[in-house]
């Protein structure tokens, strides 16, 4: 039974590699070596503004859901070319927005090292024409060639970590 495989997880993997895994002796769950820092809202922005994509999360259909995504930092908001115009503007007129998720990162998945911002804030569609020009000039929508929207997410929870190596 030693040889046995599991069924649909990780590559199939054996029973006795689950025990080294959970007994921390697999390199790839080895934290060790990386610690997680907190970073301040003024620098994760900075790296937020300085990632080529990121990934939104909003509800849908009261489930969360998460889709990648390019992005400005500009004035203040992070902005986005979706096409989820349907589910973020189902808000009545007079509410602030929707309350969206915005997560960026640069990782090395070999050295562990890097770093990772989320902000939480409301979405709103952009109406001005010349910033709507602007983020369509600059960001290229993701998938097929569909209507996309613009939409500012404005930064009301912002945190950020960074993965550095332990000193020893």
């Amino acid at each position: 039974m030693e040889g046995a495989r599991t069924a649909g997880f990780a590559g199939d993997i054996t029973p006795h590699e689950i025990v080294n895994r959970r007994n921390g002796s697999d390199p790839i769950d080895d934290a060790s070596s990386s610690t997680m820092v907190e970073i301040d809202q003024t620098e994760s922005l900075r790296l937020l503004a300085s990632a080529r994509y990121g990934r939104v999360v909003f509800t849908r259909d009261a489930l969360p859901a998460i889709r990648p995504a390019n992005h400005l930092f500009d004035g203040g908001m992070i902005l986005i070319r979706t096409r989820l115009l349907a589910q973020l503007s189902s808000t009545p007129r007079t509410a602030p927005g929707v309350v969206v998720a915005y997560q960026a990162d640069d990782i090395d998945p070999v050295g562990r090292m890097g770093w990772s911002v989320v902000v939480t804030g409301f979405a709103r569609p952009v109406t001005d024409p010349q910033l709507i020009a602007r983020c369509e000039r600059l960001l290229a929508p993701w998938g097929d060639p569909a209507p996309t929207f613009v939409i500012g997410i404005e930064p009301t929870i912002v945190k950020g970590v960074r993965l550095t190596e332990i000193p020893r």
